[in-house]
């Protein structure tokens, strides 16, 4: 079980490299290097363990006393992902903070989606030959991205496997365990039809559509300064994958009657949203409600994506989905718009299954090519 620790790579003096002593390192497997990645990780973690976390790093696993007072009938949540070819950008820049809290704030919100709450997390990152001073950069944003949430960094793994993974790459995945309480799990079964759907926006492209955007955007110089995006494309790309459990905890301290969430990631407004669905139930989604970012009308430009496809690539500026009556809408904008968001009247369930987008004129299928229909 390996982590990191606060410091940046830019703090980090790198070693002279030497010459392997050992049959395992002339096969390209450094050892120490685990050992010392091990030591840069320790701070940054420890400050996420509260008095729930049992230990410190080095057992063969991670101990979380639980205490779930106050909750009639938990249920844990859990899930796994990665942040995709992101990592290419990211190795591409030499920064690779800003991947530990994309894989923190996707998995919390992945949870997220049915009330639950985060309890603690580990992380995955593998590397052709091991780097301690990337994998400290990363873990540091992890836990950094954990401790704002309130999210125990419980331990993770460091793996080099060179002929696997080219040098210079990485990958990463990230697990998180959460709670809800039964009664107040968020399923979407009470969803009924003329409920309002409000957006949250999107950081920029979070953790998926990187294989297209880099093929999209490549040729261009990704660090010079684009007025349109008001910063290099370089790091528009990079801007970390944001979390919206704080936006979900103010909507639940008012009270408001949330029926169902949709986090918007691979798969995009076509592909995720009716995930949370009942049976006989759609959506409309009206895409005059809001300015496409000049990030994805790039990406979208320079691809030449018809149609539909734009939608069901990227999250194209929108990140979190709520679903609640109609006649809490208005309430529920006003309590986002006082914890910081910027959310808008999207669109609403209908009693005609799939997803429709309303173009700009109000078209559909048979008009702008980023609009349509799905049966």
């Amino acid at each position: 079980m390996t982590e990191s620790d606060t410091n940046d790579s830019a703090a980090i003096p790198t070693p002279a490299p030497v010459t392997p002593s050992s049959a395992y390192g002339r096969a390209g497997v450094d050892i120490d290097a685990g050992h010392r990645a091990v030591a840069l990780m320790k701070g940054a973690v420890a400050r996420t363990h509260g008095p729930s976390v049992l230990g410190g790093l080095g057992g063969f696993g991670g101990l979380f006393r639980a205490d779930f007072a106050g909750l009639t009938e938990p249920v844990l949540v859990a899930s796994t992902d990665g942040v995709g070819t992101k990592t290419k950008v990211a190795s591409q820049a030499g920064r690779y903070g800003g991947l530990g809290a994309d894989i923190v704030n996707h998995c919390v919100n992945d949870i997220l989606v049915q009330g639950a709450r985060p309890l603690f997390f580990l992380d995955y990152v593998a590397m052709g030959k091991l780097m301690p001073e990337q994998v400290a950069q990363f873990v540091t944003g992890a836990a950094a991205a954990c401790e704002v949430l309130g999210v125990a960094l419980l331990g993770g793994e460091t793996a080099e496997m060179p002929g696997v993974y080219v040098e210079g790459e990485l990958d990463i995945v990230g697990t998180i365990v959460g709670v809800v309480d039964r009664p107040k799990l968020i399923t979407g079964e009470r969803l009924q039809v003329g409920d309002t759907v409000v957006a949250l926006p999107s950081s920029g492209l979070h953790t998926n559509g990187f294989s297209l955007a880099r093929a999209a955007l490549s040729g261009l110089d990704w660090t010079a300064h684009d007025p349109e995006l008001g910063s290099s494309l370089q790091d528009a790309l990079l801007t970390p994958h944001r979390s919206y459990l704080a936006a979900f905890e103010a909507l639940v301290a008012a009270g408001l009657d949330i029926r169902a969430m949709s986090h918007i990631t691979g798969g995009g407004l076509i592909d995720n949203p009716p995930r949370v669905l009942p049976p006989g139930l759609g959506l409309r989604f009206e895409l005059s409600s809001y300015r496409l970012p000049p990030l994805f009308e790039k990406i979208v430009a320079r691809a030449d994506v018809q149609g539909r496809e734009a939608y069901r690539a990227l999250n194209m500026g929108v990140g979190f989905l709520l679903m609640l009556p109609p006649d809490q809408a208005e309430r529920a904008l006003s309590v986002l718009r006082t914890a910081g968001e910027s959310p808008w009247i999207f669109g609403e369930v209908t009693a005609q299954p799939g997803v429709v987008l309303i173009g700009p004129a109000g078209s559909t299928s048979s008009g702008s090519n980023l609009s349509g229909s799905i049966r």
